[in-house]
């Protein structure tokens, strides 16, 4: 992920917690596969399973890899799934005022680029997606910047630089160790050990 110009999905509701995203009754599964059929199942389905036509994922002019949320996104309960089923269901950015520290870290984990911006950015948003359900949001992870092109819009926003790295080159946590095989061997190989420290 380095830069992405996409539609977004909006749902100005504040507070959604970790069981609005993904209800607890679908975590029996320990591998990320499947969980995006069942993302915000319980707003998104009837008690028949049925599509409900007034929520926003079964709105088809609403699509996107950008979901846009209200304050205070994924708090409740620590459950990664919730940023699984995100991920899985395929959106790669999530955007809100403020996200639950826990969250913003499971996402960040699963390739979901969490970005934090200011409660008037955030309304910027809202009200561009309102006015025209297909207006471009671009992020450019490089420059750490959300834009509205049209409205000549940007803020930046932060994310740690080790993420940031991650996120762009596609590593996770194994397989940046891994990226660095050939260095840390090459550590070793000129090491030097003090046999003084031991008693030897």
């Amino acid at each position: 992920m380095k830069i992405v110009k996409s539609t977004a999905v909006p749902l100005p509701i504040e507070n959604i917690d970790t069981d609005q995203i993904i209800p607890s009754r679908f975590l029996k599964s320990i591998t990320k596969d499947d969980f995006g059929k069942n993302l915000f199942c319980d707003w998104r389905y009837d008690g028949q399973g049925k599509p409900k036509k007034d929520f926003v994922l079964n709105n088809p002019k609403y699509k996107g890899s950008i979901l846009i949320a209200g304050r205070n996104f994924g708090c409740g309960s620590s459950r990664e799934h919730a940023a699984w089923a995100l991920a899985d269901y395929g959106f790669k950015i999530v955007v809100s005022s403020f996200f639950a520290d826990i969250f913003k870290s499971n996402a960040l984990n699963s390739f979901l680029l969490p970005i934090q911006v200011s409660q008037l950015f955030l309304n910027v948003l809202f009200d561009a997606i309102e006015e025209n359900p297909k207006v471009k949001i671009v992020v450019d992870l490089s420059k750490q910047k959300i834009a509205v092109p049209t409205h000549k819009m940007s803020e930046n926003f932060d994310v740690s630089s080790y993420k940031k790295m991650c996120l762009m080159e596609g590593f996770d946590d194994v397989g940046y160790l891994l990226s660095q095989r050939a260095k840390t061997e090459e550590f070793e190989k000129n090491r030097k050990f003090d046999y003084s420290l031991t008693g030897r």
